[in-house]
C-alpha cells in the first residue's frame, strides 16, 4: 500500500527563525493513487501578531486566529497522521523549516523524522517543465485544474488543489509499476503472462456521423489543404471522404 499525504501550511510570515509561526495546516491523504477523503485541517493560535503581507495573502487576521488551539495542543495528532507516509510538498523547504521549527519547541525531533519521506512538487514542476511558471496556480491552469474558487490561499484547499496537480502530473507513470506482489520470491519481481484475446467475439458498432458532423469534418479539411498549400493525406486516402 502506497499512502501519500497532501500537505500545505499557512504562516504569519516568511521566517520561522525570527518566531513567525504556522498558523493554518491543511492535509489530504491519498492511498494507491486514490484520495480516500480523510483530511485533516486547523487554524492555530500563534501566539504573535501576523505580518500585514502575509494577511493579505491568506486573509487569517490575528483576531480570527485568536481563540484558536496552540499548535502545542495538536502536534501528536498531526505527527501521527503524517506517521510513515510519503509528503508531497509545494516548495517544501519552507513548509519543513516551519514543521521543524514548531515540532523543536516540544521537542519532538524534525518532521522528516515521522514519515517515510518527502517530495517537493515545486521541484518536480521545474523539472518537467522548465523555464515556465511552476506556481501552484500556473500549475493548475497548464494541467487544467479548476482553481477558479482560489482567491485567497488557504491549508486545506491548497493541498487539495496540490493533490490534483501531483496525479495529473504523474499521470502514466504507475503503468510502469509492476505489481509488487506478482512473482514474490522468483528474485526478478513477478513476470507478466499475454493474454490472447479474440476479437472477432465481438461486434463494434459502427456509428455513421450526422450531417453536420461531416460538415465540420469537411471543413477541418479544407483549412488543413489552405495551411498544407495542397491537397491533405486525407482526402488521397480511399473512404475516407
Amino acid at each position: 500500500m502506497t499512502r501519500q499525504i497532501f500537505l500545505d501550511t499557512e504562516t504569519t510570515g516568511l521566517s520561522p527563525e525570527s518566531g513567525d509561526r504556522i498558523i493554518e495546516i491543511g492535509c489530504v491523504e491519498m492511498v494507491n493513487r486514490r484520495l480516500t477523503g480523510r483530511h485533516l485541517h486547523h487554524y492555530f493560535n500563534p501566539e504573535r501578531p501576523n505580518h500585514e503581507d502575509a494577511v493579505r495573502i491568506h486573509g487569517l487576521t490575528d483576531e480570527f486566529l485568536a481563540d484558536k488551539p496552540l499548535f502545542a495542543s495538536l502536534a501528536d495528532e498531526i505527527v501521527e497522521y503524517c506517521r510513515g507516509a510519503e509528503v508531497i510538498i509545494h516548495n517544501a523547504a519552507f513548509d519543513i523549516g516551519f514543521l521543524d521549527a514548531e515540532l523543536k519547541r516540544l521537542g519532538k525531533g524534525k518532521f522528516r523524522d515521522h514519515v517515510a519521506g518527502v517530495i517537493d512538487s515545486l521541484i518536480m514542476a521545474r523539472e518537467m517543465f522548465p523555464g515556465k511558471s511552476n506556481s501552484l496556480d500556473a500549475l493548475c491552469r497548464r494541467l487544467e485544474v479548476d482553481n477558479t474558487h482560489r482567491t485567497l490561499h488557504g491549508a486545506l484547499m491548497d493541498a487539495e488543489l496540490l493533490a490534483e496537480v501531483y496525479i495529473n502530473m504523474t499521470r502514466g507513470q504507475d503503468a510502469l509499476l509492476m505489481d509488487a506482489d506478482a512473482g514474490e520470491g522468483d528474485g526478478m519481481g513477478g513476470t507478466v503472462e499475454a493474454v490472447a484475446v479474440d476479437f472477432s467475439a465481438f461486434e463494434l458498432p459502427v456509428l455513421a456521423p450526422t450531417p453536420e458532423e461531416a460538415e465540420a469534418f469537411d471543413k477541418a479539411l479544407q483549412d488543413l489543404d489552405k495551411a498544407a498549400g495542397g491537397e491533405c493525406v486525407w482526402r488521397k486516402l480511399e473512404g475516407v471522404v
